[in-house]
């Protein structure tokens, strides 16, 4: 379900404190400033992918600062790619600053303090997402933030044109490709942020991005296969599995893990889902590729820190939401709610 914010029906007067309120809610918690005295009309639209948040967010001049006692409010385990489509910005993060131009995309961590400026009508698309979902170091994380990224060529390019694709078509995807789709765009992050670091690809980055892509495609597509193993994998793509382990040697994570990582998270969707309840543990491990209900049963346990049943038990869901009314100022209302309760960092 798409999430749209919309200021045009506020009054002018009352734009800044709800554009305040609204960047809050829907990302995490920040400091706003408008930059103009006669506030132009905002709007975020948001989608939820996996464990990735995209929103689309078109607004007047602004100022926007995190700080320490903001921090400490919430959000603080959150990063945010912004990706420049409209105006410019600046951003500055640990004693860096960072120009964006439309074209380039920078990375910011909810963690530490910063701020940014946009100093004219702006359009960007951020994705924001925990920490824990990229498989790399604090370190490696570092290296991501507070870098001005030029989508023109190299990995960076294929990474920009990959979320940028993935933006586009948010809207209308089936929510496990969604949430599989996102993990490969999290997945190409880390990939990125090895090559800062200075670990090499085993060939070329654009083509060990393009193998890597494949690969994963092919491996999600496959998770209910009890007999997914690295050889067969490898077969299917006509390389080495010596090759294969190299591949994800780069990703930072060995194939087997990868692959437990996702169908641990397809099961723990599946149990969280309202019609859960009509389906047996084993029989939604059985599904996602798990031979032995004991091993998912121990994998599960130590990947959330609760068994299958108790998490069963304990985190549906419900029905799918409708639109959310929020009422707006005055009696007036808009439709829809953060998808996360914050949101980007923008």
């Amino acid at each position: 379900m798409s999430v749209v914010l919309d200021t045009a029906g506020v009054p002018s007067a009352d734009r800044a404190e709800y554009w305040h309120e609204a960047v809050a809610r829907t990302f995490i918690p920040l400091d706003v400033s408008l930059l103009e005295g006669a506030p132009a009309p905002g709007t975020i639209t948001s989608h939820r992918l996996g464990e990735l948040q995209v929103s689309v967010v078109r607004a007047g001049p602004q100022r926007v600062e995190r700080s320490a006692g903001l921090i400490a409010r919430g959000g603080e385990d959150h990063l945010t790619l912004a990706l420049q489509h409209r105006g410019t910005a600046r951003l500055v993060q640990d004693g860096c600053q960072v120009e964006l131009r439309p074209g380039t995309f920078a990375i910011s961590d909810a963690g530490r303090p910063f701020a940014k400026e946009l100093p004219e009508p702006f359009v960007f698309t951020a994705f924001h997402w925990p920490r824990s979902a990229v498989g790399v170091s604090e370190e490696d994380l570092r290296v991501l933030t507070a870098t001005a990224f030029d989508t023109g060529d190299g990995t960076a390019g294929l990474v920009a044109a990959y979320l940028e694709r993935l933006s586009r078509s948010a809207d209308s995807l089936d929510p496990h490709l969604a949430a599989r789709l996102a993990t490969t765009a999290l997945d190409l992050l880390a990939v990125l942020a090895h090559e800062l670091r200075g670990r090499s690809a085993p060939e070329p980055p654009e083509a060990a991005l393009a193998t890597l892509a494949r690969v994963k495609d092919h491996i999600l597509r496959h998770l209910g296969d009890p007999d997914l193993s690295p050889e067969r994998i490898a077969a299917a793509h006509h390389m080495s599995v010596r090759y294969l382990h190299k591949l994800f040697r780069f990703e930072g994570v060995t194939v087997v893990r990868w692959i437990q990582r996702q169908r641990l998270d397809m099961c723990r969707r599946d149990l969280a889902r309202p019609t859960a309840g009509r389906a047996t543990v084993a029989a939604v491990a059985g599904r996602w590729g798990f031979v032995s209900a004991s091993h998912f049963s121990r994998a599960f346990r130590a990947a959330y820190g609760v068994s299958p049943r108790e998490w069963q038990a304990g985190a549906g869901v419900g029905p799918t939401p409708g639109p959310v009314h929020v009422p707006l100022p005055g009696g007036r209302r808009r439709q829809g709610a953060s998808p996360s309760g914050y949101g980007v960092a923008v």
